[in-house]
């Protein structure tokens, strides 16, 4: 059996969904919704766009940033700043 998608009415009353593996465990949960409608429409954008989505690791650097610039690309090394302690 493949995996499945479950709308629930959270804690605050908000409409959510999460996805369900073949095994019923709890693989992802959604942001909230304002109604059932809006969160169907959200189930239709991950089914349309998991298939074909690119697989990105996140590393966090001691100042809790991505270490990234905007578009995701790292920063080039002429362009980094380096912090040299104070004697």
């Amino acid at each position: 059996m493949a995996g499945q998608f479950e709308i629930f009415t959270d804690a605050e009353a908000n409409v959510r969904f999460r996805l369900l593996g073949a095994d019923g465990t709890v693989l992802a949960i959604s942001k909230a919704f304002e109604d059932k409608k809006s969160a169907a429409d959200g189930i239709m954008a991950v089914r349309e766009c998991a298939g074909t989505g690119l697989i990105k690791e996140a590393r966090t650097n001691a100042w809790g940033g991505t270490g990234n610039t905007r578009a995701g690309l790292p920063t080039p090394a002429h362009r980094r700043h380096r912090h040299v302690p104070a004697v």
